[in-house]
């Protein structure tokens, strides 16, 4: 760096330049010198890194944050924070700075939820909304939900995921593929798919297929071609799988994305699913 002559500039030039970089690129120059690692924790740096509307995300916070600079506010959002009222969580991107949202199955809209001989709504240690929806047996299945483009990061690749576990005493789930979906509306932006909600249980497997018999290859042939994708582990740790629904960019306007999961042309019982959310997250997250 000496050779470039940087550490003869302003350290407020340096600012400047280090906020047109990237988090972990600012947390690396820190190491270059004395002068680099005051105007990497400068104020300058760290709000470029938040995004524009982040004074709205702290009003929405279920609990304030205390903080002493804006790089402590950044790494600060980088954990999940809940927020409007504990129904949302929210998360910073902590290599890209790109918001992130999980909407809890209580954002969700979830055919025949509020019917309790259908499901059950429940607190579990896992997760870190207050209620998660278990599934007890219904015949269609629906799950829908939306958010709009202006609450997420600009110019960016998003991703949709499904949030669930599918318990010990799940039936049903994986006899046919359930259809997805991610629309954008105003837009040609269309993304559909099939899904199976597989059993993790392989005697829940065998007893369905002694259940049902060939029943299920007749039931998948009402359904479209599709790539077929299964849940797989989250990184969290916390027990939870995660089903990509579809993805979108998402330019600079503000338009509604809509995701769904369906599996409504099997017309058989199913039950054992537990849902946490969906969780709209950049495609290149490192997460």
């Amino acid at each position: 760096m000496e050779c470039l002559g940087f550490n003869k500039l302003p350290e407020g030039c340096v600012s400047i330049i280090l906020s047109l970089t990237s988090p972990p690129d600012a947390c690396k120059s820190s190491l270059v010198s004395p002068m680099f690692r005051a105007a990497a924790e400068s104020d300058v740096v760290w709000e470029r890194f938040l995004p524009a509307d982040y004074h709205d995300i702290l009003s929405r916070l279920a609990e304030p944050l205390v903080v002493s600079s804006k790089k402590e506010l950044f790494l600060r959002l980088c954990d999940p924070s809940l927020i409007d009222g504990g129904k949302k969580r929210f998360r910073l991107d902590k290599w890209s700075g790109k918001n992130s949202y999980m909407m809890s199955a209580r954002e969700l809209s979830i055919s025949w939820s509020h019917d309790p001989t259908h499901w059950s709504w429940t607190s579990i240690p896992e997760s870190r909304f207050s209620e998660v929806a278990e599934l007890k047996t219904v015949c269609r299945l629906e799950i829908h939900g939306k958010i709009r483009t202006q609450m997420l990061s600009p110019n960016t690749k998003y991703g949709a995921y499904l949030i669930i576990k599918i318990s010990n005493r799940a039936f049903g789930l994986d006899l046919m593929p359930s259809e997805i979906s991610v629309e954008v509306s105003n837009s040609t932006q269309v993304c559909n798919g099939t899904a199976y909600l597989r059993c993790s249980d392989s005697k829940n497997k065998q007893m369905e297929r002694l259940f049902y018999g060939n029943r299920g290859e007749m039931l998948r042939s009402r359904v479209i071609e599709g790539d077929g994708r299964v849940p797989c582990e989250r990184r969290d740790g916390d027990g939870w799988m995660e089903l990509e629904l579809g993805d979108f960019f998402n330019g600079e306007g503000d338009e509604e994305v809509r995701m769904s999961l369906r599996e409504v042309k099997g017309y058989h019982l199913k039950g054992g699913l537990i849902i946490e959310g969906i969780e709209v997250r950049p495609k290149d997250s490192r997460k």
